[in-house]
């Protein structure tokens, strides 16, 4: 592995672009490369395997995009870019679009969540660049619609983020199925041992291009620290509200925790939207796009939205709860202040978590500045309780509720009754009205049928057995059994 530094970057012309790019991208408003861009691309576009280091936010999608579209024009064969979720597949998407919508080039995404159908149709296509998401390339591979033999650029994108959420196994596999003969670029955010094994066995020779150090905050993010009991965190994410103009991006460590967070911050007059794993894939594109366009001002988020998405102009990041991962924090407050801009970012922490700041201090090689609680905290709010029935996820695949219908509704959907009497009919007799019980059937009495919750009158008879005693031999054990010999 070798190292590479070169000068400040000036522009994208001297950089190896092809001509047709360059006008692309000055079409697009993309003047003056990002230090990963300046670094990355040259290296690239001589076809060298790359590893790049940089914190994020920086434009790690050109500097792996503007070389992969450059080299499939000159080579035939295809681009593979991997990713760990759908949101950041979504994105990369779209640029890769702006730079190769000119060029007639093609892209399918195969990401969890969509339909199986669409993306077999899209790979009928035979796109020039596949953007997806470990779990569902495995899926087409398995059910043999997609074929990577003909992969010449292999891109693993936030690699380390892939790796913590157990991609291993899957990226293993995916770099068995290309080819060996191939450019690979892997970037990523930090550089663990798991990424150091990939770059030994999977990479020849590759470059490294580390722009900053890991841990590397963004330059113009002003951070603040609050240690704040639990139950005063939603006054004092109120008060933040109401002093911050423009959008605001929270993070919740749960995903139930996010949706009361969302519950509340509506209950303060806000717009919000929730974005996790618990909503399907048109509700988060449905968030992050409402949150883009300034539909949503608020945007209440689990560490899905940490890394990789892009989203320009959010004026606040509020860590309403600490992270798990120290690293995570890095690219929570990194959605603020990006390209230069300047940004804010404020973290709750109870005073048990103390040895949490220490380690997010740790990673960042510097303090938080601390901030008192201040003393106009807003008064408290008595919210009611959680409504199950509202959530859409709290409903079955016809729309009917879950929560508090019976069993025979939760299995057979919109139609229990009928399903309820063909279970009956198959069985050849005659089917109960549903919320009736069926008699038994006695010697002396024939089958009645009284409704389950009506209790019966004194008065009414009572069918019975007419005792029948046992005879002397009945009960006498059996002879022993022969067995052959």
């Amino acid at each position: 592995m070798t190292h590479t530094t070169t000068a400040a970057p000036s522009g994208f012309e001297g950089l190896g672009i092809a001509p047709t790019l360059l006008e692309i991208l000055t079409k697009h408003g993309y003047t003056t490369p990002t230090p990963i861009q300046h670094q990355s691309i040259p290296v690239a576009v001589a076809g060298n395997d790359v590893i790049g280091i940089a914190q994020t936010g920086t434009g790690k999608t050109l500097a792996f995009g503007i070389p992969m579209i450059q080299r499939l024009a000159q080579f035939k064969g295809r681009g593979l870019v991997i990713l760990p979720t759908r949101e950041l597949a979504l994105q990369v998407d779209e640029n890769l679009k702006k730079l190769g919508a000119g060029i007639g080039m093609k892209t399918a995404v195969l990401i969890g969540g969509a339909s199986m159908h669409l993306q077999k149709k899209a790979l009928q296509t035979k796109p020039h660049v596949i953007v997806a998401t470990p779990g569902r390339l495995i899926d087409h591979l398995e059910q043999k619609t997609i074929r990577l033999d003909d992969v010449k650029v292999l891109v693993l994108d936030e690699a380390d983020r892939m790796l913590d959420m157990g991609f291993a196994p899957q990226i293993a596999k995916i770099l068995a199925t290309v080819p060996k003969d191939r450019q690979t670029m892997l970037f990523s955010a930090t550089m663990p041992l798991e990424i150091v094994r990939i770059a030994n066995t999977a990479m020849r020779t590759p470059v490294r291009v580390e722009v900053a150090p890991q841990g590397t905050l963004a330059e113009r993010v002003e951070q603040e620290l609050i240690f704040i009991p639990k139950h005063d965190k939603e006054r004092m994410l109120e008060l933040l509200l109401k002093e911050t103009e423009g959008t605001v991006l929270v993070f919740s460590r749960t995903k139930h925790g996010a949706k009361k967070i969302a519950r509340a911050v509506q209950a303060m007059g806000n717009t919000v939207d929730e974005l996790h794993s618990n909503r399907s894939l048109a509700q988060r594109r449905g968030a992050l796009e409402g949150f883009k366009s300034g539909k949503y001002r608020v945007l209440v988020a689990t560490d899905i939205a940490a890394r990789g998405i892009d989203v320009k102009g959010i004026a606040l990041v509020i860590n309403y709860d600490l992270p798990d991962n120290p690293d995570d924090y890095v690219h929570r407050i990194g959605r603020t202040g990006r390209a230069g801009m300047a940004g804010k970012a404020v973290s709750f922490a109870t005073p048990d978590q103390r040895g949490d700041v220490k380690g997010i201090e740790r990673v960042i090689r510097g303090l938080i500045p601390l901030k008192p609680v201040p003393k106009n905290l807003p008064a408290y709010r008595n919210l009611p309780p959680m409504e199950r029935d509202n959530d859409p996820h709290a409903r079955g695949i016809r729309g009917e509720k879950k929560y508090g219908a019976p069993s025979s509704e939760r299995k057979y959907g919109a139609a229990p009754q009928k399903a309820y009497e063909k279970q009956y009919n198959d069985r050849g007799s005659k089917p109960v009205p549903q919320g009736q019980h069926r008699a038994k059937r006695y010697d002396t009495g024939t089958a009645s049928v009284a409704p389950s919750m009506t209790p019966r009158p004194m008065t009414a008879s009572v069918t019975t057995q007419s005792y029948v005693a046992p005879s002397a031999n009945q009960f006498a054990p059996s002879a022993p059994r022969k067995f052959r010999k």
